[in-house]
């Protein structure tokens, strides 16, 4: 995977804070019983929250774990 820009590493990092708010919001205080529910291994999980490159598909999946859809969750300003 090629080097990021500050501006690719802040938007990733944006981006993992706003699922880890999304998941306790909908009442998973631990990052792991959610991944683990939702059929996505807990270490990659654990990676997106702390702004780790993500697949598409992989948001799209743990959007649909949290009943968020894709246009909810990129309401919020980026």
């Amino acid at each position: 995977m090629k080097d990021l820009t500050d501006e690719e590493k802040e938007l990733l990092s944006k981006l993992g804070q706003r699922i880890k708010e999304l998941r306790i919001k909908k009442g998973y205080t631990n990052y792991e019983h959610f991944a683990y529910e939702h059929g996505i291994s807990r270490t990659q999980y654990g990676s997106y929250e702390t702004g780790e490159n993500l697949k598409f598909l992989t948001l799209v999946k743990v959007l649909k774990g949290l009943d968020v859809s894709l246009s909810e969750f990129f309401s919020e300003n980026f």
